[in-house]
């Protein structure tokens, strides 16, 4: 395994007059952000390292890698080759410190990396394509040399939201590279329907969404400046209940306003791979169907969440060996809401994938 680059000093990306002057209007910066992440992470006490990884353009990837010899969590035949290490992609408007749940654990029985996705956390934030598959070609291929230069021949793959989406797609695409797929609560999986029933979305929704349309998902956190942090605390005051296991006050609102109050670049990517009201335009139920036959892929769902999991019951009908995880308690934020459930759920699949077993359905009550 080589090793990863050095941390670089990030630079602000400027494409136009409105995100040059953002910043000065809102109350965050890189070294808040770097800050942010750090204070998410003390709770995290297995050692790691924290790198940039360095790609092509000048772009980079913000990377936790768990690499410390485990303690075995169960003997082993010693034919077995060690496992593969699980990389870990976040959602959207996401980062690697909304694992700090999890990293622990998910890092006693083998190597774990959390990666901040291109345009995202404390990664490089390049100029992404207007057109939906370039964008996602841009994902996946910084994806990909990411792998390289950190020296990972293949991995399990687990992403969550956006980052569902975007490793279904990498497996697509690289499907040697991915020993198995775990999908957690994925986005932009349906195709919206043809004939939507806007009744049942409510006017005002409607009117806000027309009207902000041609601008960022995240845009209005931006434009709220100092108000910014309050808003956060305001309307995600449930993140504060998902970590109160580790912190008592705003450590995780604070962490989320500086994730996305930086100048937008992923976020803009995701808006361009969108139509009203979150859809995507490129449905990945039209194309996981051609991911190879051998590549084993699980489903976590929370029994809470908003997100349907309709997607993966779909795809175990053509594939009765896909594996859905049902579990009780937990809305979209999964990993957060129930830690260790998802945690045993994961190292479950894990441990599986290890002796070649797969298929079924399971709800953890």
């Amino acid at each position: 395994m080589r090793r990863m680059a050095e941390e670089v000093q990030p630079t602000r990306e400027h494409c136009s007059w409105i995100t040059s002057w953002l910043p000065s209007w809102c109350p965050t910066s890189p070294s808040q952000l770097k800050d942010a992440e750090e204070k998410m992470l003390k709770s995290v006490k297995r050692p790691f390292s924290r790198q940039h990884v360095r790609i092509s353009d000048g772009n980079y990837l913000w990377t936790l890698a768990f690499t410390a010899q485990p303690q075995p969590c169960s003997p082993s035949p010693p034919q077995l080759p060690a496992r593969p290490p699980l990389v870990l992609l976040h959602g959207f408007g996401g980062g690697v410190a909304l694992w700090a749940q999890n990293l622990d654990f998910l890092s006693s029985c083998g190597p774990v990396y959390a990666v901040d996705l291109l345009g995202f956390g404390r990664s490089s934030r390049p100029q992404f394509s207007t057109d939906p598959e370039g964008a996602e070609d841009q994902f996946l291929a910084a994806l990909e040399e990411w792998r390289d230069k950190v020296g990972l021949e293949d991995m399990l793959l687990l992403g969550h939201n956006l980052g569902g989406y975007l490793s279904a797609a990498y497996t697509l695409k690289y499907p040697h590279r991915v020993k198995h797929l775990v999908l957690v609560e994925p986005w932009g999986f349906p195709a919206r329907p043809e004939n939507p029933n806007h009744n049942t979305i409510p006017v005002w929704i409607r009117a806000m969404g027309a009207f902000m349309s041609p601008f960022n998902p995240l845009a209005g956190l931006r434009l709220a400046g100092p108000l910014g942090p309050m808003l956060v605390q305001t309307i995600r005051s449930d993140f504060k209940q998902k970590y109160s296991s580790v912190f008592d006050d705003n450590t995780v609102s604070d962490y989320i306003y500086h994730l996305n109050a930086q100048t937008p670049s992923g976020e803009t990517a995701f808006k361009n791979m969108t139509i009203p009201y979150g859809w995507a335009k490129r449905p990945m139920l039209e194309r996981i169907g051609q991911i190879r036959a051998d590549v084993p892929i699980s489903f976590i769902y929370g029994s809470r969440s908003s997100i349907d999991s309709d997607s993966g019951y779909g795809i175990k009908k053509n594939r009765p060996d896909v594996e859905i995880t049902v579990i009780r308690g937990a809305g979209h934020y999964v990993f957060a809401d129930q830690p260790d459930d998802f945690n045993q759920t994961v190292l479950q699949i894990l441990a599986r994938t290890e002796i070649g077993g797969s298929g079924g359905e399971e709800r953890l009550e």
